[in-house]
């Protein structure tokens, strides 16, 4: 059985699909995993699009200090060629991409592209591969007359976690939706009269949706976790845990 894909060589498997820098073999790899994780489908399918939109970007001058840099490296002469006695093996992963990185970086200041766009689809990408990773939670209503659906997305590493709700209902002011870590009865961690942790409050728009970046207790990690639930609170006191779970999903 083949090991699992780490985030950094599933980057670097996209990166080269979509610059068409990849081995039949690879691509063959990418398009079995994209057929089974529509996640990474959408991923490579946002970077094409990223990447024509980079193209488009007008024209700008490089800064005078970068422009003379550019135009010495390209009098510079070639260093020469060495034959080896051996052919060179097609696939290195570890000196392709950071090869590919540095023409990379000499054609984006070329182009005059935002250092600042490039980070922020870099951070993208990479919280879009964490969320691939993660756990995801669905919580099911405890009565049938509750609507709306939330899923939890936990990062077993680093307990970072996004919470997403849709079609809730939205609450009237000064009441918010409480997200609770539920243990069991005697858990060695601190916890309210109903054995919980308050681990996140939020609220929903218009249309019932609501997108939360959180980071779950350590007691998530412990054997004694019973539940992960969603009451309903006043705003301003939510740690009173007044009311009971209108979504829960037991663990």
């Amino acid at each position: 059985m083949k090991e699992p894909l780490s985030a950094e060589a599933l980057q670097e498997l996209i990166a080269g699909y979509v610059l068409y820098d990849l081995t039949p073999e690879e691509s063959e790899l990418l398009e079995g995993l994209m057929a089974n994780n529509p996640a990474i489908a959408t991923e490579v399918a946002r970077m094409q699009q990223a990447l024509e939109v980079s193209y488009e970007v007008a024209e700008l001058a490089p800064p005078a200090h970068l422009q003379e840099a550019i135009l010495a490296a390209s009098t510079a002469p070639e260093p020469s060629v060495v034959t080896l006695s051996k052919p060179v093996p097609l696939m290195r992963p570890a000196r392709r991409f950071p090869a590919w990185g540095a023409v990379a970086a000499a054609t984006i200041v070329a182009l005059g592209i935002s250092n600042g766009v490039l980070w922020r689809s870099l951070q993208t990408t990479r919280q879009q591969l964490d969320q691939a990773e993660a756990v995801i939670l669905a919580l099911q209503p405890t009565d049938s007359q509750v609507s709306g659906n939330v899923t939890v997305a936990v990062n077993p590493e680093n307990l970072a976690a996004t919470l997403t709700a849709e079609n809730l209902p939205p609450l009237p002011s000064g009441k918010v939706y409480v997200l609770w870590t539920v243990l069991e009865p005697d858990a060695p961690f601190t916890t309210d009269a109903k054995n919980a942790i308050l681990t996140q409050t939020f609220t929903v728009d218009a249309r019932g949706q609501s997108s939360e970046q959180l980071v779950m207790p350590a007691a998530y990690r412990s054997t004694e976790l019973a539940a992960i639930a969603i009451t309903v609170e006043d705003a301003s006191a939510p740690q009173r845990h007044q009311s009971k779970p209108i979504l829960i999903r037991k663990l």
